[in-house]
């Protein structure tokens, strides 16, 4: 994969994928249950990795990092079926986090008095 990916490139990916197949997008409610079933498997591997359930012998290794990956695939899937540019949307997220968190948490860069 390339440095150069951009989060129009990977949904154009991702939609390119997508049109090959006969059944093409799923409904927004079958992709919802799709996404919360890779949250869940999500949980699992954090729980695994970093709680206190350890992993079964018999389950099968999976990494946070896939599960991550898995709940990106997917959001991006839901994404090109309702038309949402994710770029946009990051756009925007970001300028409300920074607007409204801006003085929540304690900077680093912020000298202690």
């Amino acid at each position: 994969m390339s440095d150069n990916y951009t989060l129009t490139a990977m949904q154009k990916e991702v939609d390119q994928y997508i049109q090959q197949f006969k059944s093409g997008y799923f409904t927004p409610l079958a992709q919802m249950a799709r996404l919360t079933e890779e949250v869940g498997e999500l949980a699992r591997e954090v729980n695994h990795y970093y709680g206190q359930k350890q992993k079964k012998l018999s389950e099968v290794p999976n990494t946070v990092e896939e599960e991550l990956g898995d709940i990106l695939f997917v959001t991006m899937i839901m994404a090109n079926s309702l038309d949402v540019d994710l770029t946009e949307v990051f756009e925007k997220n970001m300028a409300k986090f920074n607007h409204r968190d801006h003085n929540r948490f304690e900077r680093k860069d912020e000298k202690q008095e």
